[in-house]
């Protein structure tokens, strides 16, 4: 006997479901509030889309298959790959910038925890063509205003924000080499979900001799931008990417979020085509996984194929803002509601009932009829669990005379009208 979903999954329930369509419809809100407009694409793409470009962890993540025509696709995982590939498609034909958002449901198959499963939806804003840190800002100020619209304020979460370009400028000033940068990246993606321990086991494994793993906890101990600084001043090395930095932190200060957002040098993000500004998001505790992220990814359309174009990014996901609503009792109440319910008394006044229900419907009201003839008590607790504003009750003796029972169900005041009255 199958019992449930494949494990990771999750079925979607009415009252479930009456949850997505909440919260999709504000991502909606916020998305077109801040002039996004919204995409889409194939729930499956080739393998290689995600292969060559989106790093080893995500790899061994993919649900991947071969299909009847022996083509290697894989269900995707993330969507930015997808935008990529569809700006590379439509080429000059496209606006030189775009704004646009989109909310696709994502598949990994990776180890679970609160907050993570193998699916997801996931809100996706994205503004490509604009080389100024407003573009990371924007899409910021869009997450934030989000979760103030769902009741959040800075004492329920943070904004920590970082730049890859800062780090390896960093790491290379204290010896390391540049082509391990990229895998250093993906240990420190694991810094708070591991012991320090782990780290620097995880950092021998790649080769980097314990001299080398000193210096990289070094850098990861900076607290502040003028730490960084320091140690950037000292190694000789460039300031460009800690001025970008304060940039965001600046651009930021205009949507007026100095309160959010905290400079934390360990962001990196574990997919390998960011290459500038980073950011997540996490409840003031950690107590769960980021709420979302993303950042700058400069280079990925070209390493597709197509021209050079700058681009931010931001992915949210359903499951982790969902526990943390529900864990500060900010969900609205998801009951259902409808606004009539149609009762034939009996089979005789089945055509009568059916036509009053659609004359409702016809008229925009949400409408259930009873379609099995059943005793007027268990019909009216049958409506009620519905969600039944009011009822209709078509009787023969009200029938008889051109008029039918309106029942309020929240007052239980009845009153006999015509049908064309009935509202």
């Amino acid at each position: 006997m199958i019992s449930g979903p494949p494990r990771g999954m999750r079925d979607f329930y009415p009252e479930d479901v009456r949850l997505r369509n909440w919260l999709f419809g504000l991502w909606r809100k916020v998305s077109e509030s801040f002039g996004f407009e919204e995409y889409d694409g194939p729930l499956v793409e080739s393998e290689e889309l995600y292969i060559r470009k989106s790093g080893e962890e995500i790899v061994g993540q993919l649900y991947n298959f071969q299909d009847k025509g022996g083509r290697r696709l894989a269900l995707r995982p993330e969507m930015t790959p997808t935008l990529a590939r569809m700006i590379i498609a439509k080429g000059s034909s496209l606006p030189r910038r775009i704004k646009w958002f989109s909310i696709p449901q994502c598949f990994r198959y990776e180890r679970m925890s609160r907050g993570r499963k193998r699916e997801h939806y996931q809100w996706n804003l994205d503004i490509v063509g604009v080389k100024e840190p407003t573009a990371e800002a924007e899409v910021i100020a869009a997450a934030v205003e989000f979760l103030r619209r769902v009741g959040m304020g800075k004492n329920d979460f943070k904004v920590f924000l970082s730049n890859r370009r800062l780090l390896a400028a960093l790491l290379k000033s204290r010896g390391l080499p540049e082509e391990k940068f990229a895998e250093v990246c993906v240990v420190i993606d694991k810094k708070w979900r591991v012991t320090e321990a782990a780290l620097e086991g995880m950092m021998g494994e790649l080769g980097l001799s314990s001299t080398m793993v000193n210096a990289v906890f070094e850098v990861l101990r900076i607290e502040t931008l003028e730490q960084a600084e320091r140690l950037l001043v000292e190694g000789n090395a460039p300031l460009d990417a800690l001025d970008e930095t304060r940039e965001v932190f600046e651009y930021l200060s205009y949507y007026g979020l100095e309160a959010f957002c905290r400079f934390d040098i360990s962001v990196v993000r574990g997919l390998l085509y960011y290459t500038g500004p980073v950011f997540e998001f996490f409840d003031v505790d950690r107590s769960l996984r980021a709420i979302c992220g993303g950042g700058r990814y400069d280079n990925l359309l070209e390493s597709y194929g197509g021209e050079k174009v700058t681009a931010v990014g931001l992915g949210f996901g359903d499951v982790v803002i969902s526990e943390m609503l529900a864990d500060k009792g900010l969900l609205p109440d998801f009951q259902k509601k409808i606004d009539f319910v149609v009762i034939p008394f009996s089979p005789q006044e089945r055509k009568a009932a059916i036509e009053l229900t659609q004359s409702l419907r016809a008229k925009g009201k949400k409408v259930g009829i009873m379609l099995e003839i059943r005793k007027l008590r268990k019909a009216l607790a049958d409506a009620d669990r519905a969600g039944a504003q009011k009822v209709a009750i078509v009787a023969p003796d009200e029938l008889a005379v051109g008029k039918v029972v309106v029942r309020d169900m929240r007052t239980g005041e009845e009153r006999a009208v015509p049908p064309a009255e009935v509202c």
